[in-house]
């Protein structure tokens, strides 16, 4: 029996704001961030789920604790949902890394899963173990629909993953997962099909 994950990247951070990476480096979130999270909230009391689950890293647990209170849940949280370590690159932008290694920045804008930031997690290894959790996910909630808050990197590639999408696309593909916008896919023991994307809660 298949389930409904809703998924959503956290609220805007202090980093995010100036376009910085955040992968394993707890960073706040925004006042903009806080009014997402009030948003999704809202969105899942109209929307009812039966479970919420979060990442471990406290950007992910801040979010979903408006949609925990409507709806009188508990998040469960998967250490396997944390975003990507991005090595040299966290608390970096992009632009500042290519003005000291502009081959390296052009090699990762061509193939981010061949030619990852140094020092950061394999893309590969991030995919795998974020689709391993959503399918854990799945199966304990069979014929439900669960709101999941994570992060916008290793959502992307689980995304190309479930949907047997090419892992070196997943930057042209999925561009961006907007901030507390939820994401619909159906997944079940041997597919998944993506129902909506980056729909954004009003």
């Amino acid at each position: 029996m298949s389930a409904t994950l809703l998924l959503a990247r956290h609220g805007q951070t202090v980093w995010h704001a100036e376009n910085r990476y955040a992968g394993v480096s707890d960073v706040a979130l925004t006042d903009t961030g806080r009014e997402q999270a009030e948003r999704l909230g809202r969105w899942a009391a109209a929307h009812p789920v039966d479970a919420i689950w979060t990442s471990t890293v406290s950007r992910a647990i801040v979010t979903a604790e408006p949609a925990c209170r409507a709806l009188g849940l508990t998040a469960r949280r998967e250490p396997d949902l944390r975003e990507c370590d991005f090595g040299v690159l966290e608390g970096r932008t992009l632009a500042e890394f290519a003005a000291e290694h502009p081959d390296a920045a052009e090699a990762f804008r061509a193939d981010p899963v061949a030619h990852p930031f140094p020092g950061a997690e394999d893309p590969r290894s991030a995919a795998v173990r974020g689709t391993a959790a959503l399918r854990r996910i799945a199966a304990a909630h069979p014929g439900g629909r669960v709101l999941v808050v994570a992060h916008n990197t290793l959502l992307r590639l689980v995304l190309c993953s479930l949907l047997g999408i090419p892992l070196a696309g997943y930057r042209r593909v999925f561009p961006q997962l907007r901030n507390a916008a939820v994401s619909e896919i159906r997944v079940d023991a041997q597919s998944t099909a993506l129902l909506s994307l980056n729909v954004p809660c009003p």
